[in-house]
C-alpha cells in the first residue's frame, strides 16, 4: 500500500509540475490533429498525440493496452460502449472498475490483464503477451514512452495535465483525439456540445453567488491514520472550486497535493469537505473520528454534516474522466443546494450517458455513482 501511495503521488505531482513548466507540445485549438495516410487503402493513419508526436496507428485497432493513464480504460470503454478492445490496463484502474459502475455495465472489462503493471515499472515482456495494436501512456512520462518504443510497441500519449487543470477541457481534448483515431465512434461533437451545456448551466447560476456566500471546500484527497493530503493551488481541486465559484481551502499552498495537519484544517475551517475515491474514507469516518487520532469535531463541515464522498461512476471523479460533465453538476448542487434545487442528478446522469454514449442506465445504476464504496482505493 505504501509503494502504491508513493506511485500515485509521484504520478499526480509529475502531472502538476509538467502543467506548470511545459506547454503541451504541438497543441492548439482542439489539441489533436490527424491526417489521412497517402491512400484510402492504407492500413494506417497518422495522428498527432498529446505528447506532440506524430504516430502511425493501425486504421483498424482491435487490441488496446493502457499503462499509466489510470482514468483512460473507463473512458475508452464508455466511448466504444464496449470493453472488447481493452486487453490490458493498470491495476489502479482495475480497482476502480471493480468497485464502480464500469464492471457492472461492461463485465468484459474484468478480462483485461494487469500483470504487466509492477507499480513503478512496466514489465514489457508481459505486455507483449497481450499483442496490443497501440499502447496508451501518460504523455508527460517521456521515460515510459522510450521504454515502449524500445520494446517495439506503438505508444500514443494521452495527457491529464495542462489547461490549468480544467478537467472539462482536458477531457474534451481526449475525446477529440479518440474520435479521430476511431472515426466510426466519433463522439467529439456531441460530447463537446453536452459538456458546454452543463458548464454554461452551472456558470449561469454560480456567477450570482456573492463573495460573502462563497463556500470554502476542503478536498480530502488521501486520508488514513498516517497522512492527510488535499489539493493545493496547482491541482484539480482548484479548478473544481473555481468552476462553481467556491473557495479551495488549500488555494494558498503551492504544492499540488500537499500533506496537511489537523491544525491547518482547523485554521481553514471549511464549510464543505469532498472526499475523493483515492481514499477509503467515508463521511462517517470524519463524523465519528474512526481513522487515526484525528479530531474532526471542531471543523465546521463536520459539525454541520457537510462531508460528501465524490462520485464513482466509470472512474474516480476527482480527475478528468468520462464523468467530468456530470460531476461538475453534482458538485455545484452539493455545494450550493439552493441554487440547484430543481436539478435531479439521477435524471441528468441517465440523460448524459444516453445522449453522449448511447448507454442506458437504470435509476439504480445512476444512483450507485453517488453512493460509492471504499474499495476503489484498495489497490
Amino acid at each position: 500500500m505504501q509503494s502504491m501511495r508513493k506511485l500515485k503521488r509521484f504520478i499526480l505531482t509529475a502531472l502538476a509540475i509538467f502543467a506548470l513548466v511545459v506547454p503541451l507540445a504541438g497543441v492548439k485549438g482542439n489539441q489533436s490533429s490527424v491526417k489521412a495516410a497517402t491512400t484510402k487503402n492504407s492500413k494506417t493513419i497518422t495522428i498527432k498525440d498529446e505528447a506532440g508526436d506524430k504516430v502511425a496507428v493501425p486504421r483498424n485497432i482491435k487490441r488496446i493496452a493502457i499503462v499509466g493513464a489510470w482514468p483512460l480504460p473507463a473512458e475508452l470503454t464508455v466511448f466504444f460502449n464496449s470493453a472488447n478492445k481493452i486487453v490490458g490496463m493498470p491495476k489502479a484502474s482495475m480497482a476502480a472498475a471493480k468497485s464502480g459502475l464500469l464492471s457492472e455495465l461492461y463485465p468484459n472489462i474484468l478480462k483485461a490483464k494487469t500483470s504487466f503493471d509492477q507499480g513503478t515499472s512496466i514489465n514489457t515482456e508481459e505486455l507483449k503477451k497481450l499483442n496490443p495494436d497501440v499502447v496508451f501512456y501518460s504523455a508527460e512520462d517521456a521515460a515510459q514512452k522510450k521504454q515502449l518504443l524500445n520494446a517495439g510497441f506503438t505508444p500514443v500519449g494521452i495527457s491529464y495535465a495542462g489547461s490549468h487543470y480544467d478537467t472539462r477541457k482536458i477531457l474534451n481534448k481526449q475525446i477529440a483525439l479518440l474520435s479521430k483515431m476511431f472515426p466510426k465512434n466519433n463522439k467529439s461533437k456531441v460530447f463537446n456540445a453536452y459538456s458546454k451545456k452543463e458548464y454554461d448551466l452551472v456558470q449561469s447560476r454560480v456567477k450570482k453567488i456573492k463573495p460573502a456566500q462563497q463556500q470554502k471546500i476542503l478536498f480530502l484527497h488521501e486520508y488514513d491514520k498516517s497522512v492527510i493530503t488535499t489539493s493545493g493551488k496547482e491541482h484539480f481541486g482548484q479548478y473544481w472550486a473555481d468552476s462553481i465559484n467556491a473557495i479551495n481551502a488549500g488555494h494558498s499552498v503551492k504544492d499540488s497535493l500537499p500533506n496537511v495537519t489537523m491544525e491547518q484544517i482547523y485554521k481553514w475551517n471549511p464549510d464543505k469537505i469532498l472526499v475523493t475515491n483515492f481514499t477509503k474514507a467515508q463521511p462517517k469516518d470524519l463524523y465519528q473520528n474512526t481513522i487515526g487520532n484525528y479530531n474532526w469535531s471542531k471543523v465546521k463541515a463536520v459539525k454541520n454534516k457537510q462531508v460528501y464522498k465524490m462520485p464513482l461512476g466509470a472512474y474516480r471523479s476527482y480527475t478528468p474522466g468520462v464523468d467530468t460533465p456530470i460531476t461538475l453538476l453534482w458538485m455545484a448542487k452539493t455545494v450550493y443546494p439552493k441554487q440547484f434545487k430543481d436539478i435531479n442528478i439521477t435524471k441528468e446522469t441517465k440523460t448524459y450517458y444516453k445522449k453522449v454514449f448511447n448507454v442506458n442506465l437504470t435509476n439504480a445504476q445512476a444512483n450507485q455513482m453517488y453512493k460509492p464504496s471504499s474499495n476503489a482505493a484498495d489497490y
